[in-house]
Order: structure tokens, then C-alpha cells, then sequence
């Protein structure tokens, strides 16, 4: 009963390891979580990608001059075609001439969220339970892991448009007449902000949304088959589960396109920032 009567415990946090902490409105329970379920899962998104993408990209040795070699094969053909599209057709339209400076964090963004994404899709919670321990769950369901993704991008956005922009960059922040500076520059950093909040919401949202709709269906199981015995729990069981496979292969599609639209607006925040001179410089030849 515990899925259908509270279907969010399968996306909250759960601590596993805790400290007592006073950290004002951010420790309200007076203690600062060290390790938990979602963290747990972000250092093995981590690990996974560390062990096995660099063999995938990693060179292989030729006898012979033959190109036949230096073509990937299997699951190497498709990282790099995946990387190749999100290098043409992400980044290069928005990053220009600096796509080579930001290329590899654009590609660490998309498959460390599309990792996490896939490994919450995985039952890990349920058997680490029989176990006695709790590691399991969909970390950007946390909205401090999607927080901090955003504020990553926001990091980016300011760094580098003031390293690689400067003075264009301070300029655009008010795209007006000086004397409107008072108005425009608070209206353009509230946008930013504004940003950096979707960038979190968006993500958070899309994942909750999905793993509550399937304990809720799931819980549907076991409240008729308390309420009714096990008939009413078979015959609610049936179109439950077809409907919960149905949810599961959405929830996957749903993984790969929340990664992506991360990325992409990764991508098009950061461009807008660093290429904001080229912009001008554009307008100024037309005028």
C-alpha cells in the first residue's frame, strides 16, 4: 500500500547518511544530507560513464592503411553518431566559431542527464530493499540536482560571456537608449534568472511527472486487491500493467528528450552569451 498511498516516496530523497547542520531555511530539519538514494545514483551515473565512454572514443590501432578500421562498429557507431549530430546540429548553429571550446561540456551534459534519466527507469530501489539498504531512484527528480544543473549553465552564460564578450556583454545587458539602463539591465538579469528557472523546472517536472503516474497506477493493484481480494486485484492488474508498459516506453522516449532539450538550451543560453558582439556587429552592417 505504500506506493498507492503515498506515490511521491518513489521520487523523493531518501537520506541514507546524515549530519546535524544549521544552515538556516536550508537544513529546516536541523540536519545536512551527506549521502542519500539520489546521490548515490549521480556517483554511479558518474562511474558508468567514466569506465565505459572512453573505450567507445578511444582510437584503435591499425595494421594496415585501410579506413575500414577507423570506422566504430555496434554501440561506438551510435555514440558517435550521436555526438556528431549534437556537434552540428546543436552546437555549431549557436556556439559559431566557439564551438570547440564548449563542444566536450556540451557533450558530458547530455549523456550524464541522459544516464541518470535511464538508470531511475531501472526497478535498482526495489531490490536494494531486500537487501536492507536504500539506493535507487531518479536523481533529476531532486530539484536540487536539476538546481544545480541550471546554476551550472548560468556559471557558463556570465563567465564566459564576460571572458570571451566583455565589454559587448556588459552592453547587452541593456539593448536600449543609456538613460534606460535602470530599467533594461534589472529587466535583462531577472531574464537570466528566469532562465536558470526553467532550465530546473522543466526537467525536475518532466521526470516527477512520470514516476508518480506509474506508482499511482501501480497502487491501483494493490488498493483492489485489499479492497475487492485477489479477483478485483487481478482484474485491475491486467490493464494497469499494459498501461504501465505503455507509460515505461514513453518514460524512455521521454529520458532522451529531456536530456536533449537540456542540452540544446545549454547550448543556446551559452551562444547567446559568448557570440552577443557577433550579433551587433551584425546590425551595425545592415544599418
Amino acid at each position: 500500500m505504500a506506493a498507492g498511498s503515498n506515490p511521491l516516496s518513489h521520487v523523493v530523497q531518501h537520506p541514507i547518511v546524515t549530519k546535524e547542520a544549521d544552515l538556516g531555511p536550508l537544513t529546516p530539519n536541523g540536519e545536512i544530507t551527506i549521502l542519500s538514494d539520489h546521490i548515490t545514483m549521480i556517483i554511479a551515473a558518474g562511474l558508468l560513464l567514466t569506465i565505459f565512454l572512453p573505450p567507445l572514443f578511444r582510437r584503435r590501432k591499425i595494421d594496415d592503411d585501410s579506413l575500414e578500421g577507423m570506422v566504430p562498429k555496434g554501440f561506438a557507431n551510435g555514440m558517435e553518431a550521436i555526438c556528431q549530430y549534437l556537434r552540428k546540429e546543436v552546437a555549431e548553429p549557436a556556439l559559431g566559431e566557439h564551438t570547440d571550446r564548449f563542444i566536450k561540456y556540451i557533450w558530458s551534459t547530455f549523456f550524464f542527464i541522459l544516464t541518470i534519466n535511464l538508470l531511475g527507469l531501472l526497478p535498482i530501489a526495489p531490490i536494494t530493499g531486500l537487501f536492507g539498504l536504500n539506493i535507487g531512484g531518479t536523481a533529476t527528480s531532486n530539484i536540487w540536482v536539476t538546481g544545480t544543473f541550471a546554476i551550472t549553465t548560468l556559471v557558463m552564460m556570465v563567465f564566459n560571456g564576460l571572458r570571451l564578450g566583455g565589454k559587448d556583454f556588459i552592453a547587452h545587458l541593456c539593448p536600449g537608449p543609456l538613460w534606460l539602463a535602470p530599467i533594461l539591465v534589472p529587466v535583462e538579469l531577472m531574464g537570466m534568472l528566469a532562465k536558470t528557472f526553467a532550465l530546473a523546472v522543466r526537467l525536475f517536472a518532466n521526470m516527477v511527472a512520470g514516476h508518480t503516474l506509474l506508482a499511482v497506477l501501480l497502487g491501483f493493484i494493490l488498493s483492489a486487491g485489499s479492497a475487492g481480494g485477489a479477483g478485483l486485484g487481478l482484474a485491475v492488474a491486467v490493464p494497469v500493467v499494459l498501461g504501465s508498459v505503455g507509460i515505461s516506453l514513453l518514460e524512455i522516449f521521454v529520458a532522451f528528450l529531456q536530456a536533449f532539450i537540456f542540452t540544446f538550451l545549454t547550448t543556446l543560453f551559452i551562444g547567446m552569451s559568448v557570440a552577443v558582439h557577433h550579433d551587433e556587429h551584425h546590425e551595425e552592417v545592415h544599418a
